[in-house]
This record gives C-alpha cells, sequence and structure tokens, in this order.
C-alpha cells in the first residue's frame, strides 16, 4: 500500500508541476513616487527612477524592463550612455551603479553590473565628494562628476576607474575666476555639467553661485569664465556650440555667446514682479529658422507660484503647460536623420503621471499613452476583471471609447525602442476599475500594456457640488501667463458618496451592475448612440420597519429629475436606492433572468430590473450592533473613542501592576498551572490550534459579503430551480428559490422568491465565497454562458454540492439536504485567514486538451493557495503579498484562468499568475544602435557579471583583466583576439 501511495503521489506531483506554477510577471500603471527621468535617443528609451530604488525602462508598447536597487535608497538621476545599451544611476546614498541590457535566451535583461562611491582624499569632508551633478560624455568611456564641494571627478566606464590626472579641482577653477567675482563668497557646488554639441573635448562647469566656466578636456585648462550675478539652475550648450543659456533662482535666464566677452542681459519671461527659479531650460533648432524655446518653472511667485508649469515658445506661439503635480524632469524628442531634426515630441515625467505633447500638430495636443496611465486619476476604490471578451462588445466598448479620446494627437507614440517579442494575447480581456469620483474605466488587461478602452462616469445621473459651467480647461483669450491645463490627474473627488464599490459586468448581454458608497446601484446597457432619458429610483428599506434604529451615516445622492443625455456606450435605465444609504458589500447580476442582488450591512435584496420591481428584501442587521448604523463616513468620532479608552485602559494596567508587583510571581506560576490543565481538559489534535468562536455582539456580523445565483436542486432531488444565496459576515448563509415566469409572460407576472434554507457556520466565521458544484464537480457555469457555446452544459443528473469558503475553512454540504460532507480547515491548520476566493480553470502546458478546475485563495499573511474542487485539497501555496500590506490584500482580484492582480502603491497594479499555460511577461531585446560614430565598435557591450556583483577595475589583478579585455574582443574581432593571446604567451614565456 505505501509502495502505491508513493508512485501515485508522485503522479500527482508531476500533473501539479504541469499546471501551477507562481510567478509575479508585470507591473501595470504608474511608478509610485518617480524621482528620475533619463532618455536614450539611440535606443528610443526612456528610463524612471523611483523614490524606492527601483529603476525601470520603456520603450515601444510591450518592451518594459524593470531593476530594483540592493539599497532602499530614492534614485536621484539616470543616465544613458551614449550610443550603447548601458545606464548610469545615482541615488541620494551617493553611489553610482551601471546597469546593461544584457541578451538572454533570445531577449534582454535589465542587470546591474557595477557600483562606485566617490573617495575622496583621506580625512576630506563628506561634501568633497558629495555628486550633483553627472554628465556622461559623448564618448560612451567617462563620466563627469560634479560635486557638493565644486570638484569634478573624471570617471572611466564600464569599470568605474577614477582618473585622477584629469580631475578638475575647485582651486584649478578659482585661479582662472576674477578676483572681484571670487572674493564675495565661494562658488557653492556644482549644479550643471554640459558638453559641447560641437566639440566633445569641451564641457561648462555651472556652480550653484552662477558662475560659468568653460572647460578643455583635452589641454586640461579653463577656456572661458563667465559671471553672472544670479544663482544657477540649468545650463543650456546649443547644438551649433555658439552659445550657452543659463537659467536663474530669479525666473531670469541669459544667453552667453562662447569664446566672447559677455555683458549680463537677462530676460525674465513673466514679468516685473518676483518670479520663481526657471529650474530647467531647452532650446533646439528647426528648418524654419524660429528655434523652440522650453522651460519649467519661472511663473510670477505672488500670483501662480503653486503652479507646475513648462512653457514652450516657438514664434509667436506661446504657452504655459500647466500640470496638476509636481513636475520631476522632462526632455524632448527629435525626428530625422541622426534624431537631429525638428523638435516632434515633448516628454514630461510629473509626480502623477507622464504626460507627451505632439510639437508637430496644430495647438500641440497631448499623445496618448499606451502604457504608464495613472490609474489613480481619481483613487481606485474596487476591481473586476472580466475574461475572453467577445468580438462585438469588445468593438462596441472600443468604439464607445474612441469618440472619448477625439482631443488626442493623432501621432504615434514616439518611444519606439527594441522588440516586442511576446505572442499576441490568446483572448480579450477587461480589467475595470471604480473610481472615487464615480467613474468606471475599462482597461485592455489582455497583454502587458494596461491600456485605457473607455471611461463611465455616473455623476450625471445625480445632484452634486460641481458646478458644471467650472471648466479647468477654459482659457481666456489674453490671459497672461498664456496657461493650458493638462494631463488627466485629478485626485479631488466633488462628493465621495459617488464612489464606486462593486462592479459586474455580464460579457454575453452587455449588461453592467454598478453600485456606490450612498447605497445606490445602477443597471446600465450599453448603447451605440447618444440617449437623452431620466432614470427612476426605486427605493428598498432594508431595515423593514425595524424599531430604535438611527441611520447616523451620510444621506443619499439626490437624483436628478430631467432628463439627462448620455453619450454612446453604457447608459443607466434603472436605479435602486438603498435605505440607510450604506455602502453596497455585495453586487451580483443574472442577465438571464434580468435580476440584479445587492447587500449592505444592513441586508439584502433582489430587484427584476426588466419589470423594475423589487422582488425580496432581507433585514440581516444584529440588534446589538450599532456601527452598522454610522456608515464609513462618521467613524472618526469612534476611533477617537476608542482610542481614548485604549489609551485609559494602559494607564490603568500600568497603575495596577505597580501596586500589585510583590505578588506577581505567585499569580503568574498560578495562572500557567491553571492554563496546563485546561489544555489538558481540551485534547486538541496535534496539528490543529483552538478557534474562538466569535460573539454575535461582534460589529458588522449582518453584513452580507457574497451574493451568489444558481440553478440547482434545493427544494427537492428531483427538480432544479433557480436560487439566489447570500452569506453575511456572521457566518451565516440564506437560500432563496426562486419562482421565474414562463417566457411569454416574462413581462407581467411577478417574480417571486421563497425562503428555503438557512446555515449557520460553527464560530460564525464570515463567509467569502459561496459555489454550487454540479454532479461532475464542476462550478455551475455563467449565465448565457451555455446559451453561447462557450462552456458545457452543467450535469442536472448526478447530485448537486454547495461549497462554502469561509474565513477559516472550506466546507462542502450535499444538496438538496444541506448536510456537511468534508471540510478543509485553513485557520485551524495554519493560522491563517481566507480574504479573497475565485474559481480558476489551470490548463496543462504538456497536453492542450487536460486542465482542472481549482479554487484561488488569498490569505491574510499574503499567501496563494490552489485548493482542488471537488475533493477540496490543497494544491500548492505561494507568499504572494506581504502580510503588513493590508491595502493590497484587500485590492485583489483573480481571473478565471489562473491570473491575479493587485495594489502594491495607489497608481500600481501588480500582475500575478499561478498557471503554467496563462502567463502575461513582458519579452522584449534591445540591440546596441548601429550608427555613424558608434561608439560600441570602440567599447563593445559589456557581459557582465551579475547584479549581485560588483565590478570595479582598481580590485583586479592582471590575469583577469586580461581575461576581461578577451571577452570584450570575442565579441568584436577575431584578429584582434589572436594578437592579444600572442601578447600574453609571450608575457607567460
Amino acid at each position: 500500500m505505501k509502495r502505491f501511495k508513493r508512485t501515485n503521489d508522485s503522479h500527482r506531483d508531476k500533473i501539479k508541476q504541469e499546471l501551477f506554477q507562481f510567478s509575479k510577471t508585470v507591473e501595470h500603471g504608474f511608478p509610485h513616487q518617480p524621482s528620475a527621468l533619463g532618455h536614450s535617443s539611440s535606443l528610443q528609451l526612456l528610463a524612471i527612477g523611483t523614490r524606492s530604488g527601483a529603476i525601470k525602462l520603456y520603450g515601444s508598447p510591450g518592451v518594459e524592463f524593470m531593476g530594483l536597487h540592493e539599497e532602499n535608497a530614492a534614485v536621484t538621476q539616470v543616465h544613458f550612455l551614449p550610443h550603447q545599451v548601458e545606464l548610469v544611476t545615482l541615488l541620494d546614498d551617493n553611489s553610482l551603479h551601471m546597469w546593461t541590457l544584457k541578451g538572454h535566451k533570445g531577449v534582454s535583461e535589465l542587470l546591474e553590473i557595477g557600483r562606485f562611491v566617490l573617495t575622496g582624499p583621506p580625512g576630506a569632508l563628506p561634501s568633497v565628494t558629495r555628486v550633483t551633478a553627472v554628465l556622461a560624455h559623448s564618448s560612451g568611456e567617462l563620466l563627469l562628476l560634479g560635486t557638493e564641494g565644486g570638484h569634478v571627478f573624471v570617471v572611466e566606464v564600464p569599470g568605474f576607474r577614477e582618473l585622477e590626472e584629469r580631475n578638475i579641482s575647485l582651486e584649478q577653477v578659482t585661479s582662472s575666476v576674477p578676483d572681484n567675482y571670487i572674493g564675495r563668497r565661494n562658488l557653492e557646488h556644482v549644479e550643471a555639467l554640459q558638453e559641447n554639441p560641437a566639440d566633445s573635448n569641451q564641457v561648462v562647469i555651472g556652480y550653484g553661485r552662477g558662475l560659468l566656466v568653460v572647460w578643455d578636456l583635452k589641454k586640461h585648462r579653463p577656456l572661458q569664465c563667465i559671471c553672472p550675478s544670479q544663482s544657477l539652475e540649468s545650463v543650456w550648450w546649443t547644438e551649433d556650440g555658439g552659445c550657452i543659456l543659463s537659467s536663474h533662482t530669479d525666473g531670469s535666464f541669459c544667453r552667453w555667446t562662447v569664446g566672447e566677452n559677455n555683458e549680463e542681459k537677462s530676460d525674465t519671461p513673466y514679468g516685473t514682479f518676483p518670479c520663481k527659479a526657471i529650474s530647467k531650460i531647452v532650446e533646439l533648432p528647426t528648418a524654419d529658422g524660429q528655434p523652440f524655446l522650453m522651460f519649467s518653472g519661472g511663473m510670477p511667485r505672488a500670483s501662480y507660484g503653486d503652479r507646475h508649469c513648462i512653457t514652450v515658445i516657438h514664434g509667436k506661439n506661446h504657452v504655459a503647460l500647466d500640470f496638476t503635480s509636481r513636475i520631476i524632469d522632462f526632455f524632448v524628442i527629435r525626428e530625422g536623420p541622426q534624431l537631429k531634426g525638428d523638435p516632434s515630441a515633448l516628454v514630461v515625467l510629473v509626480e502623477e503621471e507622464l504626460v507627451v505633447i505632439d510639437l508637430q500638430a496644430d495647438g500641440w495636443p497631448v499623445v496618448q499613452t499606451p502604457y504608464l496611465v495613472p490609474l489613480h486619476s481619481s483613487a481606485i476604490t474596487c476591481s473586476h476583471h472580466v475574461s475572453a471578451i467577445p468580438l462585438k462588445l469588445w468593438e462596441r466598448i472600443s468604439a464607445a471609447g474612441a469618440l472619448q479620446n477625439t482631443h488626442y494627437s493623432k501621432k504615434l507614440w514616439p518611444i519606439r525602442g527594441g522588440q516586442n517579442l511576446a505572442p499576441d494575447p490568446p483572448q480579450r480581456d477587461l480589467l475595470l476599475t471604480g473610481h472615487e469620483d464615480g467613474t468606471v474605466r475599462f482597461w485592455d488587461a489582455s497583454g502587458v500594456c494596461l491600456s485605457p478602452v473607455y471611461k463611465l462616469s455616473t455623476a450625471a445621473v445625480f445632484h452634486t457640488d460641481a458646478d458644471p459651467n467650472d471648466n479647468m480647461n477654459h482659457s481666456t483669450e489674453g490671459e497672461w501667463p498664456p496657461f493650458r491645463k493638462v494631463g488627466c490627474f485629478d485626485p479631488y473627488s466633488d462628493d465621495p458618496r459617488l464612489g464606486i464599490q462593486k462592479i459586474h459586468l455580464c460579457k454575453y448581454s452587455g449588461y453592467l451592475t454598478v453600485a456606490g458608497t450612498a447605497g445606490q446601484i445602477m443597471v446600465l446597457e450599453l448603447n451605440d448612440e447618444a440617449a437623452e432619458q431620466t432614470v427612476e429610483a426605486q427605493v428598498v428599506d432594508l431595515l423593514q420597519g425595524q424599531e430604535g434604529f438611527r441611520w447616523k451615516g451620510h444621506t443619499q445622492l439626490d437624483v436628478r429629475e430631467d432628463p439627462v443625455l448620455f453619450p454612446p456606450g453604457f447608459q443607466p435605465f434603472t436605479l435602486v436606492q438603498c435605505q440607510p444609504p450604506a455602502v453596497v458589500t455585495a453586487l451580483v447580476l443574472h442577465s438571464e433572468w434580468k435580476l440584479v442582488a445587492f447587500g449592505t450591512s444592513h441586508g439584502f435584496g433582489l430587484f427584476d430590473y426588466q419589470q423594475k420591481k423589487n422582488v425580496l428584501v432581507k433585514c440581516t442587521l444584529n440588534p446589538s450592533d450599532q456601527l452598522a448604523m454610522e456608515g464609513p463616513l462618521s467613524r472618526v468620532k469612534s476611533i477617537k473613542k476608542s482610542l481614548r479608552q485604549s489609551f485609559r485602559r494602559i494607564r490603568r494596567s500600568r497603575v495596577s501592576l505597580r501596586k500589585h508587583h510583590v505578588n506577581s510571581a505567585a499569580k503568574v506560576h498560578e495562572a500557567n498551572a491553571r492554563l496546563e490543565a485546561e489544555l489538558a481538559e481540551m485534547e486538541l489534535a496535534p496539528v490543529q490550534r483552538k478557534i474562538e468562536a466569535r460573539s454575535s455582539d461582534d460589529s458588522f456580523t449582518g453584513l452580507v459579503r457574497v451574493l451568489y445565483f444558481a440553478e440547482t436542486f434545493l427544494m427537492d432531488s428531483s427538480h432544479n430551480t433557480p436560487s439566489l444565496w447570500a452569506g453575511t459576515n456572521g457566518g451565516c448563509v440564506f437560500a432563496y428559490v426562486l419562482h421565474l415566469p414562463k417566457v411569454e409572460h416574462r413581462g407581467e407576472e411577478p417574480i417571486t422568491a421563497q425562503p428555503a434554507k438557512e446555515i449557520q457556520l460553527m464560530h460564525r466565521a464570515p463567509v467569502v465565497g459561496v459555489v454550487v458544484l454540479d454532479g461532475h464537480g464542476t462550478p455551475l457555469p455563467e449565465p448565457l454562458e451555455v446559451a453561447h457555446d462557450l462552456a458545457r452544459s452543467p450535469d442536472m443528473h448526478g447530485s448537486h454540492h454547495l461549497l462554502v469558503v469561509s474565513e477559516e475553512q472550506f466546507k462542502i454540504f450535499t444538496l438538496p439536504k444541506v448536510s456537511a460532507k468534508t471540510k478543509l480547515k485553513l485557520t485551524a491548520t495554519d493560522g491563517s485567514r481566507v480574504r479573497k476566493m475565485g474559481v480558476a480553470w489551470f490548463g496543462s502546458n504538456r497536453t492542450e486538451d487536460y486542465g482542472e478546475t481549482a479554487l484561488l485563495v488569498l490569505t491574510n499573511q499574503g499567501d496563494v493557495h490552489a485548493v482542488s474542487v471537488p475533493h477540496i485539497k490543497m494544491q500548492v501555496q505561494h507568499p504572494c503579498i506581504r502580510r503588513e500590506d493590508v491595502s493590497g490584500i484587500a485590492s485583489c482580484v483573480f481571473t478565471k484562468h489562473g491570473q491575479g492582480f493587485y495594489l502594491i502603491s495607489p497608481s500600481e497594479f501588480e500582475r500575478f499568475s499561478l498557471s503554467t499555460r496563462c502567463l502575461v511577461e513582458p519579452r522584449c531585446l534591445v540591440e546596441v544602435p548601429a550608427s555613424e560614430g558608434n561608439c560600441s565598435q570602440r567599447r563593445p557591450q559589456l557581459e557582465g557579471p551579475s547584479s549581485s556583483q560588483t565590478s570595479t577595475c582598481e580590485n583586479e589583478d592582471p590575469e583577469s583583466s586580461a581575461r576581461r579585455v578577451m571577452e570584450h574582443a570575442l565579441l568584436n574581432d577575431e584578429k584582434v583576439l589572436l594578437e592579444i593571446q600572442k601578447s600574453l604567451e609571450g608575457d607567460q614565456m
């Protein structure tokens, strides 16, 4: 028997390996707290560094890379080495890191290949080597590092070897500065380093106090000193090499001619009143002779000091682009031969989004981004995933979305680096996110890029505090500065009651239902034409006349009585308003029966949206539950009260400890003895732990967690009937039989609901999921799924089973008797509790026709489990989310094919997969650009060690140095390799 069992287990383990494999695949959305921006014009890639130490690279849609510094420090600067696949990052702990895109198995990987910290002479102050400015020299072999102490260090890359003989000390610079300038105070830190585009041997060093020094790297001496009177912010060297632009803290900029004596002539674009600093300035030539001038900041301090602006001036066109969050950095993309043509796009990284402006179209419109879209334009409140969308529905939603995007530029996405090698997605998937401002956004979640498809707004149905005439994009003729609002990040909600809490979309019928914070449930249908209509509200009293209860929370939203013009797309045709207007906690739609069920902390209801009639109302409120009468927007007082009570309790316990410390040892001994006696009486199983039953007085026991429709055997084993199941936070499951009229009388005859069963789980553990399994042990298909030939008809001959998932265990009951059959205890075995549950299909990666249905489960420890159905056995378990990340666990949503999404920040979804067959991950290749004067011909692509190793040439012995040179030569030229080999053999002889 043992031998048989062992072979059986190994066969099962093999099947598990073919079905289940955990991996985190891609991060969707906008990086949280971006802190640095980099761009490679030759690779056509952009890089974003964050305050948490992440570095992310993006190219053409689908081309994405991510790296993470081991140091938990913010990335302050990112610089690509010209014409190469390497980049350098500077962290705020003053460490420099070298990264490369290395080819591996036909795709590129982002690897860290070296790190370096600048060391000064013994006893030197830290400011001497604190890096403030970095210049990646066009040779691709040097980094110039300007420091807080005013020195410029020259470092050879990729080995990070300091070239001491080429360093530019502060003393060398000050010796060439006029005495009357240097006498007043020191030059301060190196603020900027720029290379002469016409002569790579010349660089300009800009100091914080304002001094500009043109330095000759070849002759190692200063060529020119420019002495502005204002503190310096940034420097730009014009393309012809003839002029240097400097921007200053007083909102002015100056133009200096190289090689000539200059008088200071400053230009303050925004007036005579004090202005804020111009933090960055760029000037680029055009074919028509009029250059593009762009700068960030410079706004009048008193009136517009809080605006985040970038000004673009080209001839008579002058616009101040007004962003909704702080500007991190910007760069300009140019097209044409050697990417030296006219400016084509302005790319701006602000704190909450990436905005790209088309500089070639009239009016300079915004280019729609295929990735890095700010998911959190309004805060995300819930999400819902729908797999395998039918083509017709997809096209209708996309068409409605296209009508909303007519204000965007027609320009193709201008960042086009790398090749996307990922296969086309096998199906069309939608991720729907509900937001605080009452919008629902539809995202194409089929592939690596989470791109916007359509946006639905529900606010128009209600009267809100927002003024319809308050258009943020309006601009007055002749206004100065000439502001134009850009970007879609808008965190301010007109009314928090509008927030979307639950979403359910039927992909077969096109019906959508959304529910909100103030007890509003809306049913919408897809219409390809605009329509003007009134939406009638049906009020449902969930308290059912119970006396002694008074709602202390927010009021309901007022529905507009006048007709509202709804654009093409999803249009509401009926509205249910719960009383009290508490948050909707559960929602389900059955489009075949034309029913919608909804639940709050007070009870649940069933609504017939074809006849617009209420079918069923059940109050689940516990008479002792006072918190359920307050609502989330009035919890502040109770939180303060509980905190106050906690502090008082702590103080009392400290006092009692001081009073009775004499007898404490005896009491501890006595308590231990009593505890041992109790444990002996319990006779617990060795692998299980005791679970405390929750008190019926606990808060929110009546809160409805789960609603589920099923056609199953509820009254007897010979007749299947439609049914509604509801599970509560107090471990109660209610089942109702639904009597539906025949199809021909569906519009007139009423639907009735009759209570059939009620289950009270032990320990009163909250119900997380309810699933009915057919005679084959398979979960019942979705409504209309069988009618569309997308699922097998359920087995209605064998006996059905009810699977109830609570926070503590999985339990199977027989139907219609509802007697317990099998169970799997989770809390008793490993102490964790179920937080989320979903049903998924796992296909084998070996054989196309084999697969299994399993439950996907997320626990409060952040672990993801796969549990087999119908045998309820644990298959695999993997850590997924940090247990401290409560919002990440709460936001998790599973897909029907073994994947999942959860928020790793307010603006980013992490995508993971537990399936071997269903994986959506970036597969891309970035190659060294082959262009004239390409320095990779002089210095081949680095094949460095892994990210955990450091590469520093200073500590290398001659043998390893020679080996490294040989590896590089192998990539380029066999003749060179032979020469090196001969010379090495000669040395050894």
